[in-house]
């Protein structure tokens, strides 16, 4: 399976090594499904990794190791020049849903605003995407 991971998801796996995240994160690198990701996705994971608030939290280093397996595991696709089938009331996530809707892929995320598109677009939150994986 094959699958967009927000930011929020993947930085929140370095946070908790205990939620849903952290275990998609774990189930990822151990084969169990392919993270699909763009330079625009990445670049969202990194600026979030050096803000203040979560600096914090995690140290240089393990956020530039973390960011570093993530860049050299991820299947990197190119960024969608096309508009989302579907706008999301916070424009900074129209393009995880033009590239999700141009790869025809799920997106796993605990954004809000993103997660209310649910029944109109394939959006699951980190628990039932881990759920759904181990229904499979």
């Amino acid at each position: 399976m094959r699958v967009v991971l927000d930011a929020n998801v993947v930085v929140s796996a370095l946070l908790s090594r205990f939620g849903a995240p952290a275990a998609l994160i774990r189930l990822w690198l151990g084969g169990g499904f392919d993270f699909v990701a763009s330079e625009r996705l990445l670049a969202e994971v990194e600026r979030t990794l050096a803000s203040p608030k979560i600096r914090k939290r995690i140290a240089l280093s393990d956020a530039e190791t973390f960011l570093a397996l993530v860049r050299g595991t991820v299947e990197l696709v190119t960024d969608s020049d096309e508009p989302p089938p579907i706008r999301s009331a916070d424009p900074n996530d129209d393009y995880l849903l033009a590239l999700a809707a141009r790869e025809r892929l799920p997106i796993s995320s605990g954004d809000e605003h993103l997660l209310s598109l649910g029944e109109r677009v394939p959006i699951l939150s980190p628990r039932e995407f881990l759920e759904q994986l181990e229904r499979s």
